[in-house]
């Protein structure tokens, strides 16, 4: 019988099943540190972890570590520092990092379209219902904080005068604020199908209904870390994109290992799962068109001041990914 390829491994689910545990004999594994900005967000963090339960950095050559960060900014310094082979956190990111002058590069995009939600408390029916009410965010000037203005305004409201949107941190302040009433909505991440399962707030829907073309997460790497180690990053992609497609085609059996470490129900991970997978990125390829839109929106908000070159954002040679 004919050897199969490792691309018929990670495309297949029959393939990534018995990919696990099977190292290359005889090839030295490389140390290596991938992160993101976040653990708490399955469609960020899922990937790097089912690459490493299931062993797909090692089938790579890879001793990977995976690092997950308690945000954006950390991520960022640790992966310019060369600490990092690679990372994975918001799109916006890499426009604001290379405004303020980050030697960054986009590698590939892990999740389209927004995957962002909008939670509301349990009693909020529509939208509609918002209207004079407080959104919570994490911060003002933050992405979230974009998409809570750019949601009033596809309401036809004044995200000054018939919204109040506040800046209050992590899901721990959100929700807080959410029980005393402080707040009737906030903008998250996948996440907000944990706390809707838990009976806390519920989704609404899902940002991609209010945002233009979007890339909501993608896979960074330093202009250093390009330029020497450029295969160990194609071989950790690999590995990451192979999650992915795990993670489509064997969803049951990659979320009790994505509950295992991230700390939720098997059940609320494939709540999240719900909303994110529509969304997943298969090959990493990244739309220009989405990138200008996004750097256009940011603009707008005074997120960033300075239209820089797309190009000089992006590393295309690393994408599309091909297993």
């Amino acid at each position: 019988m004919p050897r199969a390829s490792r691309r018929d491994f990670l495309t297949t689910s029959a393939g990534a099943l018995l990919a696990v545990g099977a190292p290359r004999i005889g090839h030295a594994q490389t140390a290596v540190k991938v992160g993101t900005a976040v653990l708490g967000d399955y469609a960020l963090a899922g990937p790097f972890i089912v690459a490493d339960a299931k062993g797909l950095f090692k089938i790579e050559g890879l001793a990977a570590e995976f690092v997950p960060f308690r945000g954006g900014p950390d991520l960022v310094k640790a992966v310019v520092a060369g600490e990092l082979l690679l990372g994975a956190a918001g799109s916006t990111d890499i426009l604001v990092a290379r405004e303020a002058g980050q030697p960054l590069k986009m590698v590939a995009t892990h999740t389209e379209g927004n995957h962002f939600t909008l939670n509301v408390a349990p009693d909020v029916a529509a939208a509609a219902d918002l209207k004079g009410k407080t959104i919570g965010v994490t911060r003002v000037g933050a992405t979230t904080w974009v998409f809570a203005r750019m949601f009033a305004k596809q309401q036809g409201w004044d995200p000054d005068r018939d919204v109040k949107i506040v800046g209050l941190g992590g899901l721990d302040g959100q929700l807080a604020a959410l029980a005393r009433k402080e707040i009737a909505a906030f903008v998250w991440g996948d996440g907000g199908a944990v706390t809707q399962l838990a009976g806390k707030s519920k989704v609404l829907l899902r940002l991609d209904a209010v945002t233009p073309r979007w890339i909501s997460q993608i896979q960074y790497a330093s202009e250093d870390g390009i330029k020497k180690n450029a295969d160990q990053i194609r071989k950790a992609q690999k590995a990451i994109f192979g999650a992915l497609r795990f993670m489509k085609d064997q969803t049951n059996d990659a979320a009790k290992l994505v509950s295992a470490k991230i700390g939720w129900s098997p059940e609320a991970v494939l709540a999240a799962h719900k909303i994110s997978s529509p969304l997943f990125s298969l090959d990493g390829q990244v739309s220009m068109q989405a990138l200008g839109s996004m750097q256009d929106t940011l603009l707008e908000y005074e997120v960033i001041k300075k239209k820089l070159p797309l190009e000089e954002h992006v590393a295309r040679e690393f994408f599309p990914v091909r297993l």
